[in-house]
C-alpha cells in the first residue's frame, strides 16, 4: 500500500532558497568590515544576487549541471551567495580550506577538477602562486577589492564578481534537481595522508539544515542572530548558513575578522545571541574581554564542536560571561551534526554539568554503536568504550574516488555493513549521552591499559595560569607508551613548576596516569580547522626538536 503524500517533491537546495527568500525575505545578513560601516543585506537580495551569479556562471562561464566551482572565500554575504546559487543551479559548491598547506589545496583543486573558483580579493597572494599547478580551472572571478597585478601572466580568464553580476536578471528558472546528486563537497583536513573527498546531496543538505533547526539542537528562531565564526570552507559552516534561510535567523558574518578584538568587538557592536566556533577561538575570547571588557550580555549561547572544550572554560564563560556552552561533536564526514550536549530536563544548575561536558545526545537522523577492541560491540553501560561508528541520512556511505573514478570505502573507514568509522574512541551511557575519550590514534597504551590524553588535556586546562595544553603517546622502553605533556602559559604569567603542574593533576587523576615529559610551547601546533596537530607535536619529540624535562 502506497502513501498519498507527495513524496516526489525533492528536498533540494533550491526550496531552502526560495522559502528563505519569500518567507523570510527581510531577514538581515550582516558582514563585518572592520573599521567602515558592516555590509548589510537581506535574505530575498541575496536571493536575487544568488540568481545573477547563476546566470552569469551559466551564460558567461559557460558551467554546466555537475561542474565543479570552488570557493576560497571568507564567511561574508557574497559567499552566501555562492552557497545557493551553484547547487540550485544543479552546479556542485567546493568550498576550499584556505587555512590547508599549498600542495593540498592544490591537490583537492585538482581531484575535484574545479573549472571556477570565486576568490576575496583579499587572498589573491594565497591563490597566485598555485595558479600554474591547477590543471583544470579555467575562470578566476574575483570578489571585493585587492592585488590583481599578482595574477598577471595567470592561465584563467579573471573576471571581476560585481561586474559578472551587474544587469542580469534577478530571478532564475531553478531546475527539477534529483534530491541524491551532489550539492556541495568538502576535503577532510588531511590529518593523515592526502585529504578526502566529502559528496553532500540536496537530500542530505536539506535533512541536516531541518535538524540544526531543533529545539533540541541549536534550536534559533527569528528572535536570533548567530554569529558562525566557524568558516564556511568548514563543513558548510556546520550547516548554519542553509538552517538559517530556512528559519530567518539573521546571519552576523566575520570576513577575515577572526581575532578576538574584532570579534569582541562586532559582540558588542552587532548583538548576535548565538554563536559557533572551534574552541580555540572562544579561549582566545575570553583572554581579551578579560584584558579589554567589552559588553557581551546579547550572547546568550554559544555551540563549541571541532575539539573537546575544556569544562573549566566552559564555566569560566557562564560564571563571568551569562554565556551557555553547548558542547556538541562532529566530523566532516558526517555534515557534521552528531550529538549536542543538552541535559535532561528536571535537573539543577550543577547536576547538569556532568552532561554537559559529554559530547552529547544523537539526533534522531543518527544511529551510533561502539566497536569493542576485541571484537562486537561495547553495550551502552558509560563504561565500556569502543571506537564509535554511525550511520544515517547525512553521513557520508564513500569518499569522492576522483573525475570518472568510482567511490572510494577504505576498509579502515566504513565497516563491511556500511558504518562510519569515526575513529573516535569513547563511551555511551545507557541514556544514549557519548562521552569521547581520545581519538583511536591518540590513545596512551601504557602497559596494557589506556589513558585519555583528552582526560589529561581538560584537567591540565583546568589550571589558572595555563593557555593550552596537549597530551600525546610517546615511545617508553619499560611501558611501551607514556604521556608527554606540552603546555603554554597564558601571556603574562609566571611559569608553574612541571612538578607543581604534576600534583594539580594528581588532584583529579591517578598517579599512574601522571605524565613524566613535560615542555613548554609558545602555542601547540594546530590543524587547519583549529584542532591541536599532535602528529606534528609527535613528529618534533622523535626529531629531538623539543626541550623535554623528564620528572
Amino acid at each position: 500500500m502506497l502513501s498519498t503524500m507527495q513524496d516526489d517533491v525533492p528536498l533540494t537546495i533550491s526550496r531552502i532558497l526560495r522559502h528563505g527568500t519569500t518567507v523570510h525575505g527581510d531577514a538581515r545578513i550582516t558582514t563585518w568590515t572592520g573599521d567602515a560601516e558592516p555590509h548589510r543585506t537581506t535574505f530575498r537580495a541575496t536571493g536575487e544576487r544568488a540568481a545573477q551569479l547563476a546566470h552569469a556562471l551559466r551564460d558567461e562561464l559557460g558551467v554546466r549541471p555537475a561542474d565543479r566551482v570552488a570557493t576560497l572565500m571568507w564567511n561574508n554575504s557574497a559567499h552566501v551567495e555562492a552557497y545557493f546559487a551553484i547547487p540550485s543551479m544543479a552546479a556542485v559548491l567546493h568550498t576550499l580550506n584556505l587555512r590547508l598547506p599549498p600542495e593540498q589545496l592544490v591537490f583537492i583543486a585538482n581531484h575535484a577538477a574545479d573549472r571556477v573558483i570565486l576568490v576575496n580579493g583579499t587572498l589573491l597572494p594565497l591563490l597566485a602562486p598555485l595558479l600554474p599547478q591547477l590543471e583544470t580551472v579555467e575562470d578566476l572571478v574575483v570578489v571585493g577589492p585587492g592585488d590583481t597585478s599578482v595574477l598577471e601572466g595567470c592561465a584563467p580568464r579573471v573576471h571581476d564578481y560585481e561586474q559578472l553580476l551587474a544587469g542580469r536578471p534577478t530571478s532564475y528558472e531553478w531546475p527539477d534537481i534529483d534530491e541524491r546528486t551532489a550539492a556541495a563537497m568538502c576535503y577532510t583536513s588531511g590529518t593523515t595522508g592526502d585529504p578526502k573527498g566529502v559528496v553532500y546531496s540536496h537530500r542530505s543538505v536539506y535533512l541536516h539544515s531541518m535538524q540544526v533547526n531543533m529545539a533540541d539542537s541549536m534550536g534559533l528562531t527569528t528572535a536570533d542572530t548567530t554569529l558562525p565564526v566557524v568558516p564556511m570552507f568548514h563543513v558548510n559552516a556546520w550547516g548554519l548558513p542553509h538552517a538559517v534561510f530556512m528559519t530567518g535567523v539573521g546571519l552576523l558574518l566575520p570576513d577575515r575578522f577572526l581575532q578576538p578584538g574584532p570579534i569582541a568587538e562586532m559582540i558588542a557592536a552587532e548583538r548576535p545571541t548565538h554563536a559557533a566556533a572551534v574552541p580555540v577561538i572562544w579561549q582566545g575570547l575570553l583572554g581579551e574581554l578579560a584584558a579589554t571588557p567589552r559588553d557581551i550580555s546579547s550572547l546568550k549561547t554559544v555551540t563549541i564542536g571541532g575539539s573537546a572544550c575544556p569544562p573549566s572554560m566552559m564555566r569560566a564563560f557562564e560564571e563571568l560571561h551569562g554565556v551557555r556552552v553547548c558542547h556538541a561533536w562532529g566530523m566532516t564526514e558526517t555534515s557534521p551534526l552528531g550529538s549536542l550536549a543538552h541535559p535532561p530536563g528536571g535537573l539543577s544548575p550543577e547536576d547538569e554539568w556532568p552532561y554537559r561536558v559529554t559530547q552529547g545526545r544523537f539526533p534522531a537522523g543518527v544511529e551510533a554503536r561502539l566497536a569493542a577492541p576485541g571484537g562486537g560491540f561495547a553495550p551502552w553501560d558509560g563504561a565500556s568504550p569502543g571506537e564509535l561508528e554511525v550511520r544515517g541520512p547525512w553521513i557520508a556511505d564513500a569518499y569522492f574516488g576522483g573525475v570518472d573514478e568510482p567511490p572510494l570505502r577504505p576498509a579502515e573507514k566504513f565497516s563491511p555493513d556500511g558504518w562510519l568509522r569515526t575513529g573516535d574512541v569513547g563511551v555511551i551511557s545507557p541514556d544514549g549521552y557519548l562521552t569521547l575519550t581520545d581519538r583511536a590514534k591518540d590513545v596512551i597504551k601504557s602497559g596494557g591499559e589506556w589513558i585519555s590524553s583528552v582526560d589529561l588535556e581538560n584537567a591540565l586546562m583546568a589550571h589558572e595560569a595555563l593557555l593550552e595544553a596537549a597530551v600525546v603517546a610517546v615511545t617508553d622502553e619499560r611501558w611501551g607508551e607514556r604521556p608527554l605533556a606540552a603546555v603554554v602559559f597564558k601571556e603574562g604569567t609566571e611559569p608553574v613548576p612541571y612538578e607543581r603542574l604534576r600534583a594539580f593533576l594528581g588532584e583529579t587523576i591517578a598517579r599512574w596516569q601522571l605524565p613524566e615529559r613535560w615542555v613548554t610551547l609558545p602555542s601547540v601546533p594546530k590543524t587547519s580547522v583549529g584542532k591541536f596537530d599532535k602528529k606534528v607535536l609527535r613528529g618534533q619529540y622523535a626529531a629531538g626538536e623539543l626541550e623535554v624535562t623528564t620528572l
